[in-house]
């Protein structure tokens, strides 16, 4: 508590966002400590944080499952950005008015990061048990 009339207090806004992803980019956020979105792949132009939990949920349930790219896993996590930061960016809806999400350029990602506030949470995951290489 401060007592000065020299005290500042600054309250700096956070919006939280998630992202589904499968094995791999699990394990390099991982490896980051949770703090940091690994670079994108070449043929990878944007970065897409989703702006509500049931999104999220839906993709990594119902695609990340069933993609070997994704290691038949899907991780939702959870994380805060400045909102100050993010309003350059406007909310895309993709579909249904639940699917929403922003385009960050792959180029602007390392910015990004260094706008997360916190740790990134990894609060769901999903799996497809006795998965067979072979199935479809």
């Amino acid at each position: 508590m401060c007592c000065s009339d020299s005290c500042m207090l600054s309250i700096v806004e956070l919006t939280v966002l998630c992202r589904p992803v499968g094995q791999r980019e699990y394990e390099l956020i991982e490896a980051s400590g949770f703090r940091r979105f690994p670079p994108r792949l070449p043929e990878q132009p944007y970065f897409y944080p989703v702006a509500n939990e049931a999104y999220a949920t839906q993709i990594a349930r119902d695609w990340n499952t069933k993609d070997a790219a994704s290691g038949w896993v899907g991780y939702v996590l959870r994380f805060r950005v400045r909102s100050e930061f993010l309003r350059r960016y406007a909310v895309r809806t993709v579909g249904a008015s639940e699917h929403r999400e922003y385009w960050v350029p792959a180029a602007e990602l390392e910015e990004f990061n260094d706008h997360v506030e916190g740790m990134i949470e990894s609060i769901a995951s999903f799996r497809v048990e006795n998965r067979s290489e072979e199935a479809p």
